[in-house]
């Protein structure tokens, strides 16, 4: 299983509209082959965070989807980012 996570900062005054315009690549990305989970929301906190979170079966299903992303309108409008991938070695549920 593969991790993505992190973060982007946009505008505050911009976020919801940023927000808006991935909803096309949540639901892309969740019909995808290997992905277990998909989101992309706006931090409690932080006005201009946008938080990233994805869950995928493998390396292969992640390349698979890469380039689906945000379009050039929506990229632009990110003013920094820390994202990275984590592989997960095991999975304990929480009981």
């Amino acid at each position: 299983m593969v991790i993505v996570a992190g973060h982007v900062v946009v505008d505050p005054h911009r976020r919801e509209a940023y927000l808006a315009g991935c909803v096309s690549v949540v639901r892309q990305a969740r019909d995808a082959p290997g992905c277990l989970d998909f989101s992309l929301t706006a931090d409690l906190v932080d006005p201009g965070r946008v938080v990233i979170f994805e869950r995928w079966e493998s390396q292969a299903a992640v390349e698979a989807f890469r380039g689906s992303g945000p379009d050039d309108g929506q990229g632009a409008a990110v003013l920094a980012a820390s994202v990275a991938e984590y592989d997960v070695a095991d999975v304990r549920p929480l009981t």
